[in-house]
């Protein structure tokens, strides 16, 4: 039986002990929580992004609010409003189900019923015989692009897709099935034509982007569900991290076969009690032959030596703080690149520095009181003027952009942006780091903080309309640009089935626009991301189904990507070469 079959079963099982209905509703609350909920609270419901839900914390508080809260979101937090989706009595059915909920779905995570799933989908050998890639990247016969470097990921979270871009054009090349809610798609440098992806459903693939169609040549499910990967500088391993079960798989970034398991079901949290932990942020590190897997609940860092036999846990570094999230590396040029681990933490509202050289915590950056920083890729770059290399997170629950030099770990400067965001981007060939609102209101989640590198201000915001964009001076105000932002109803597409891998693929109407939306919603804008050899930026748009390309240097609009479902991160192949853990 494969592992997702055991998993779903044993979950099941948890889910049958309690009324999945209440009053008039008839929602299964249950896979509705899975699907919709879990991702923020947490698979046991511990909570992470989002609140904790267990009954002993909801307990306390007043059973209308929480419905309300259902219904109409909160501000300047990552809960939207569900009165789209929910009635009255579902969000009233919702949280009786929560009060009543038992946690019988923690699951130990099993290195051989992962090895079981491990199921290969192409004979990667003779694709890469019959379609050569030398080892700077470059197609030796006529492909989709002349450089595997020239590809970009995209992930369109709610059709389960990864899409295959090239940068120089914007062309979609191709869409494949990967699981539910693809949350990070990376690449291995030392192998450029390779590329891997995991999904929030557990499920790890691995692509020959070098060949024609970026076939997938292997998956395994490594848990019920996941997040994080990491893969090796040498380009022989990758790292993925569970949510549940509680801990990460070590696999051959070859052939993806599973080779170890990291079980995190009884780990000590920072108020002392045993019990099991997420691993969110993953990394490796050019500074050594190490990964760096964060425990979300246990708020410990965990530094794994891939070069030693059974790749060993060599470095424990705990009280970083509550719930660990997202994490990148410093880009300090020479002996110190990629030396620092930094780790957000958003139960103590720091960004945690974890120093590979000492495997120990250097320092402590306080991002601000209920900040929750969430650096997303992160950024980091040396700033001339000061003489010094910077980094930045974003805060999810306000708009500010949080920026602190290494290795002194002290804050320079908050830059207040119109609502909370998760992700704030860089890159060699533009002068600003690019910052979302995605998590303010509805309407401030329209816009890009362009903030500039030297003079650490916001030079110019991006501003997408229901109809019209503009690019505005942020000091005078003045509209730089305008340009039509006019949506268009997505042409559906049949699924087609790989000619070169056992996959299912879901083609793109290249040339195809649908219909004019006739209410069009507010734009939604999120991960800003340096593609075509830092001439473009793309930036996805939630809920319009499409990406936006921009000059990186001016902030320009160019084109859009349309014909998306929910698009969110994306993944420049060349960019993330040079950028370290990335």
């Amino acid at each position: 039986m494969k592992l997702g079959k055991v998993l779903s079963y044993v979950a099941a099982v948890g889910i049958a002990t309690v009324g999945l209905q209440a009053g008039t509703s008839k929602m299964d609350f249950a896979k509705v929580y899975e699907k919709e909920c879990q991702g923020c609270h947490g698979p046991i419901h511990q909570g992470g992004v989002g609140a904790d839900l267990r009954p002993k914390a909801l307990k306390k508080k007043n059973r209308e609010f929480l419905a309300e809260t259902i219904l109409h979101g909160r501000e300047n937090t990552a809960m939207p409003a569900w009165d789209s989706k929910f009635s009255k009595d579902d969000a009233t059915g919702m949280i009786d189900w929560l009060m009543d909920w038992k946690n019988t779905v923690e699951l130990k995570l099993d290195l051989k019923k992962v090895k079981q799933t491990w199921t290969k989908l192409a004979d990667r050998e003779a694709l890469a015989k019959k379609y050569p890639v030398d080892k700077n990247g470059n197609l030796k016969y006529k492909g989709d692009v002349k450089n595997v470097k020239d590809i970009t990921f995209a992930t369109e979270r709610d059709a389960s897709l990864v899409d295959f871009i090239d940068s120089t054009t914007g062309k979609v090349l191709s869409r494949h099935k990967a699981g539910f809610a693809v949350h990070v798609t990376v690449t291995n440098k030392h192998n450029p034509r390779y590329a891997y992806s995991i999904s929030r459903s557990g499920r790890l693939t691995m692509f020959d982007i070098g060949a024609p169609g970026q076939p997938a040549v292997a998956s395994v499910q490594v848990g019920q569900e996941s997040r994080g990967l990491g893969v090796s500088p040498d380009g022989k391993y990758i790292l993925a991290g569970n949510y549940n079960p509680g801990g990460a798989v070590l696999c051959s970034a070859v052939t993806l076969e599973p080779l170890k398991a990291y079980d995190t079901s009884r780990v000590i949290d920072p108020d002392g009690q045993i019990g099991p932990s997420r691993v969110a942020g993953i990394a490796d590190t050019p500074y050594g032959p190490y990964f760096a897997m964060a425990l979300k609940d246990a708020g410990h860092v965990y530094i794994i030596d891939y070069s030693k036999p059974d790749f060993p846990i060599v470095g424990d570094v705990p009280n970083i703080g509550k719930i660990l999230h997202d994490c990148f590396l410093n880009e300090n040029k020479g002996e110190d690149f990629g030396r620092y681990f930094q780790i957000a933490s958003q139960g103590s509202d720091v960004m945690g520095i974890v120093d590979f050289k000492n495997k120990t915590l250097a320092a402590k950056v306080y991002t601000g009181k209920k900040s929750k920083p969430h650096p997303g890729q992160g950024s980091s770059w040396f700033n001339k003027k000061m003489g010094k290399q910077l980094n930045a997170t974003n805060s999810m629950n306000f708009g500010s952009v949080v920026i602190w030099e290494s290795p002194g770990w002290k804050i320079v400067k908050k830059v207040k942006t119109a609502g909370g965001g998760l992700f704030v981007g860089t890159g060699e060939d533009t002068p600003w780091i690019w910052s979302d609102c995605v998590l303010g209101k509805p309407e401030n989640y329209n816009k890009v903080y362009l903030i500039n590198k030297e003079t650490l201000e916001t030079d110019r915001i991006i501003e997408v309309g229901k109809t019209q964009g503009k690019l505005i001076d942020a000091k005078t105000g003045k509209v730089l640009q305008t340009w039509d932002a006019t949506q268009y109803e997505k042409v559906p597409m049949n699924e087609a089935h790989s000619k070169l891998s056992n996959e299912t693929l879901l083609p793109y109407p290249t040339g195809k626009l649908g219909a004019k939306v006739k209410n069009p919603v507010q734009p939604r804008l999120l991960h800003a991301e340096p593609a075509n050899h830092g001439k473009w930026t793309m930036i996805s748009e939630w809920t319009t189904g499409r990406i936006g390309i921009y000059e990186s240097e001016t902030g320009k609009f160019i084109k859009y990507i349309y014909n998306l479902t929910t698009p969110t991160f994306t993944y420049s192949v060349e960019h993330r070469q040079h950028v370290p853990g990335a």
